[in-house]
């Protein structure tokens, strides 16, 4: 008769220290301790809460504060199509068509 593991391999807070932690895949990238985009943050989270969560109704909102983090070299500059932004003038032009059907 063998005993089973009710958390699994590893115990409940003691993880699978088998496997080797995988990196993010953006790597490191430093916290905003000066709060050089608190306002774009908050506009985004703002936006995410009167918009009971769903991300795609404050995409301008995510975009800005992406932009933000790049400028102030709190993230590697990539170009926003990348991170999963259209081109800018189909990005308005929904964004606009979705807060016009509120």
């Amino acid at each position: 008769m063998s005993a089973v593991d009710p958390f699994g391999i590893g115990g409940a807070f003691g993880g699978n220290r088998g496997l080797r932690p995988v990196p993010p895949e953006k790597g490191i990238f430093p916290l905003d301790h000066l709060h050089e985009c608190d306002l774009e943050k908050k506009e985004y989270l703002s936006c995410l809460k009167t918009s009971g969560h769903k991300s795609e109704k404050c995409r301008q909102f995510s975009k800005k504060y992406l932009q933000c983090r790049m400028e102030k070299n709190l993230m590697a500059k990539q170009d926003l199509s990348e991170l999963g932004f259209g081109k800018s003038s189909e990005m308005e032009a929904s964004v606009g068509k979705e807060f016009s059907e509120k």
